[in-house]
């Protein structure tokens, strides 16, 4: 018989995908509900570094994803108008042996389809959206906007910035606007053979208030991706994304490389995403309710962890459960955490101060990490100040 509790995870992202997929694993009935009606292969990157592969390894998709996904040897930072180099991190091979997994770029929505279907598809739910959840003290009732309810005895809120459960621990608030947007596009690498111009696998053109991130997310290198990061004062299109325009992005990148107005010329469709933020929240967790990724530390994407800060949270919020008991809810929450917080308030503060990798540094604590070996610290040994 399973006496462990019935699990409701709010969310079908990559972070609410990660939790659902390690609690069935675990044993824990789970049921995912997503607000979205179906799924689509959005036009989108993903950086997976080491420390999230060896998650993907304990669901069980590593070699999947080592097959689907491009292998940089190195990520390069490179001055947007000179071309200098930067910095030189290695990857590839070095990656393997230093930090116990690849690192791979991946397009967002394969690596999100492949993720999904490790769930148990007769518990995943399309088209609820959450209006109302109601911690009753024994169970947790979910209220969607279709009209049906659900009862719980945890929900995991993996439900992004502007979470539900989020808004029912903490009220309503909006996210901050960092002032900083993002343009993507996927670009055919068939169309840069035109050109005499090394496209490298994984580089980051940088200037001094604004860059762009280009990696392939295929393993064939048939699809080249951008996104950048550029200021601009106010977001008023009340849309989560608009279109954008190659001139819109000559005018953005005026005077970068010629590498940098290749991509823009070889652009067929680019669109443009508010970036958003939160400052670290006092409270992740209330009785029968918790949160992860987005929903408690959204990020600006400048060091292509804010996926894999989700999937960490993910694993580490199951293993605590599984380590004090699930019927200890409690205890294994303020576990997580305190095992948490601080690592994802550090990547949260230099994701926003866009300084990663740009000149050489050791990314070690990043891609070294194991969330399943690193040691859990008690919950009072732990600071609750957001690091320096």
């Amino acid at each position: 018989m399973n006496n462990k509790p019935i699990i409701a995870v709010i969310g079908a992202g990559l972070g609410g995908a990660a939790a659902g997929a390690l609690l069935q694993q675990a044993g824990y009935p789970t049921k995912v509900y997503e607000q979205a009606p179906a799924f689509s292969r959005l036009g989108a990157g993903i950086h997976l570094g080491p420390n999230v592969m060896k998650v993907m390894r304990r669901i069980g998709i590593e070699d999947k994803l080592n097959t689907m996904g491009s292998h940089p040897d190195h990520w390069f930072s490179r001055n947007g108008l000179t071309g200098e180099y930067q910095s030189r991190i290695p990857l590839g091979d070095f990656a393997r042996e230093h930090y116990g997994a690849a690192y791979i770029t991946v397009h967002r929505g394969d690596l999100h389809e492949l993720m999904v279907s490790t769930l148990d598809q007769e518990n995943l739910f399309f088209d609820k959206r959450l209006v109302d959840v109601d911690d009753q003290g024994g169970k947790v009732r979910m209220t969607f906007a279709d009209g049906t309810t659900e009862e719980a005895d945890l929900v995991i809120g993996a439900d992004g910035v502007n979470s539900q459960i989020r808004e029912k621990l903490l009220g309503s608030e909006a996210p901050i606007y960092s002032g900083w947007v993002a343009h993507r596009a996927i670009i055919s690498a068939e169309k840069l053979k035109a050109y005499d111009l090394d496209f490298e696998a994984c580089v980051k053109w940088w200037s001094e208030d604004r860059h762009m991130m280009v990696y392939f997310v295929t393993g064939d290198e048939k699809e080249y991706y951008y996104v950048t990061g550029v200021p601009e004062p106010e977001w008023n299109h009340g849309t989560s994304f608009v279109d954008s325009s190659q001139e819109e992005m000559r005018e953005a990148f005026k005077g970068y490389h010629p590498t940098v107005q290749a991509l823009i010329d070889c652009t067929e469709t680019v669109t443009k995403w508010p970036l958003l933020e939160r400052n670290p929240l006092p409270l992740w967790h209330d009785n029968r309710l918790v949160l992860l990724g987005d929903a408690c530390h959204p990020m600006k994407p400048h060091m292509a962890q804010g996926a894999a800060m989700a999937i960490e949270d993910a694993a580490m919020l199951v293993r605590c459960l599984e380590e004090v008991g699930a019927n200890h809810y409690r205890e294994a929450f303020e576990l997580y955490r305190t095992n948490r917080f601080e690592r994802a308030s550090r990547v949260q503060k230099v994701s926003h101060d866009n300084t990663w990798l740009r000149q050489d540094e050791d990314p070690a604590w990043v891609f070294g990490y194991d969330v399943f070996e690193t040691p859990l610290k008690a919950p009072e040994a732990v600071s609750e100040e957001s690091p320096a």
